[in-house]
């Protein structure tokens, strides 16, 4: 029986090389972990072939229909020709079975990490967001969440203070800062009014786009779930608030060639950023039982740690007092 305490402990190599000869592609050995906390990824040779990856979906995270329906997605993107990763039909199959893991299969996807920097980059980024967003647009989820205040906000916030993370003296400053940052959250949403959601990427940051000569292909879509179409474009800004301007300026440039963008959305950026920061903490947490992390995280949850979240968060509260950034 799997130890769902430490859910990967059984995903040995020869476990992990029999599960892609399961799907009838044959593995020649060549066996490479790429970087993946949430799941497990690795790149796998195949015989008289090139490559692949070969995703393990953390057990009990997803239910198949949710896995399906981000397959579902991606491939709906893909026979529009939008430059997506989407998994291979093996079988007649995208999602498979081996030793009680549940697995998906990829070509591997060449590319560098995106300079952003460039506004011919961003314009581009824009277009291919612009076309995600549209097809996104079509039609609904069933089986993934919704990305709102009370699914990152609410239930995170929750999760840490059930679990007693803080020492007494930061759990006071803690406790306090991270309601006032939700109220002001609350605040920007009611600022934006009744905006539109839609099927998102939902985590589309540099790391998840690769940047060929052809321009990005966009990869793991695991996070993908409902939300406001701001959420796929705010984490391609950086820097202070005039860069970011001048940022948004050329994503808008190019996304609305093929998407109409509601410029109420921009009231969510700071809060969604908000949201994400307190979700992150939380995650950190929720996984802290998998060896992987303590080994990968060795600053969670140490004094230094819950001090910075305390200023970080401090910090957006200011932020989402500020007027929002113009399309």
């Amino acid at each position: 029986m799997m130890d769902l305490s430490h859910p990967y402990s059984a995903l040995t190599p020869d476990c992990t090389l029999d599960a892609l000869d399961s799907t009838g592609l044959k593995a020649d050995g060549r066996l490479l972990a790429l970087n993946s906390y949430e799941n497990r990824v690795y790149q796998i040779g195949v015989e008289d072939s090139a490559p692949v990856v070969v995703k393990f979906y953390r057990p009990e995270r997803w239910s198949d229909a949710a896995i399906l329906e981000e397959h579902a997605y991606t491939a709906e993107l893909a026979a529009r020709e939008i430059p997506v990763v989407a998994p291979l039909q093996l079988n007649g199959a995208t999602l498979h079975t081996h030793a009680g893991f549940r697995f998906a299969v990829y070509p591997k996807q060449g590319g560098r990490m995106p300079e952003f920097d460039r506004a011919d980059t961003l314009q581009w980024m824009g277009r291919f967001l612009g076309r995600i967003h549209a097809v996104g647009a079509l039609s609904d989820f069933v089986h993934r969440p919704v990305l709102n205040i009370e699914t990152f906000g609410y239930a995170s916030r929750d999760f840490l203070r059930a679990g007693n993370w803080l020492s007494p003296d930061l759990a006071l400053a803690w406790n306090s800062v991270v309601d006032h940052a939700l109220e002001q959250v609350a605040h920007c949403y009611a600022r934006a009014g009744a905006v539109r959601t839609l099927r998102l990427h939902g985590d589309c940051h540099a790391g998840n786009v690769l940047w060929t000569e052809a321009g990005p292909h966009f990869v793991d879509f695991d996070d993908s779930r409902t939300g406001p179409a701001i959420q796929d474009l705010w984490m391609l800004l950086s820097g202070e608030r005039d860069e970011q301007q001048a940022q948004l300026n050329e994503i808008l440039t190019g996304y609305e060639d093929f998407a109409e963008f509601d410029p109420r959305e921009l009231n969510l950026i700071e809060a969604l950023r908000t949201l994400r920061l307190i979700h992150y903490a939380a995650w950190l947490a929720r996984r802290w039982d998998d060896p992987a992390f303590p080994a990968a995280f060795p600053w969670f949850n140490t004094p230094q740690y819950w001090q910075e979240r305390i200023l970080e968060l401090r910090e957006q509260i200011a932020l989402m007092d500020e007027p929002p950034l113009v399309a």
